[in-house]
């Protein structure tokens, strides 16, 4: 769970190419886009520019290099060619990059053209939630403050925090301990300690929390079909505080 100096270097680099690869996908997300070819072009640029593996493909069967959630889909979306993305649409795209044995992953919200109030207050809102629990972490600090950061703010804005998903600690395996619930009580749940490396990726809904899984055995959908949102860093527990292993360039001065 705790991480050495080199491993935590290795981390840096896999994480600084999952946020390129979501830099690089900016241009294309436009309506009349396919989510299919945003998943093989991410393909390319991980396995041709970056020199790196996209680590989502062929993980637990999953079939694309990247995940592509729209609307009221709440993760895990299967990119397909007869996904087309139109004006008003909001989508979610999931990064997973491998670089020298190690796990970068991060994932944002992309909204296509003019959207809906309430889409856009989503968006924004499900982002804020996340900076509030990346702001929570630092050594001393528990699990439970970053859950009630996200859904304290979410819930006072009227959204709903999807329970059935979490955060994760990440390094060789995608997927390792800690569970990073996006709900919880303060002051309660595991310690943080310098050296730990993890997800937050709150999920929220506009309406109730309720989801259930298509039959493809993949896709999340929200049970009441209205919109949800989803926004995701890998994040490293310093000697003082956090650093945002994943995060891109054009955030470095809002972060």
């Amino acid at each position: 769970m705790i991480k050495t100096p080199d491993e935590i270097a290795k981390m840096r680099v896999a994480g600084s190419l999952a946020g390129q690869v979501l830099s690089h996908l900016v241009s294309l997300v436009r309506p009349g886009v396919d989510t299919l070819t945003l998943s093989r072009e991410a393909e390319r640029f991980i396995i041709e520019e970056l020199k790196a593996r996209p680590s989502t493909k062929g993980q637990y069967g999953f079939p694309e290099a990247i995940n592509t959630s729209v609307n009221q889909v709440v993760c895990h979306g299967i990119p397909k060619a007869e996904e087309i993305l139109k004006e008003g649409d909001i989508l979610n795209i999931d990064v997973t990059v491998e670089k020298d044995g190690y796990i970068g992953d991060t994932s944002r919200m992309f909204q296509v053209g003019s959207v809906s109030a309430e889409a856009s207050k989503l968006v924004s809102v499900t982002r804020e939630c996340l900076w509030r629990a990346i702001e929570a972490v630092r050594p001393g600090a528990r699990l439970g403050d970053l859950g009630h950061a996200i859904q304290s703010h979410a819930e006072a804005n009227g959204f709903s925090v999807v329970r059935e998903f979490c955060g994760h600690g990440i390094g060789r395996r995608m997927h390792e301990l800690p569970d990073v619930l996006h709900f919880g009580v303060p002051g309660r749940g595991l310690h943080l300690e310098p050296g730990m490396t993890f997800t937050i990726e709150p999920m929220l809904n506009a309406g109730s929390a309720g989801v259930r899984i298509l039959k493809d055995q993949w896709t999340v959908v929200t049970r009441d079909r209205r919109l949800s949102a989803q926004w995701e860093h890998t994040v490293l527990v310093t000697d003082s505080g956090v650093e945002v292993l994943t995060l891109r360039e054009e955030e470095r001065a809002l972060a």
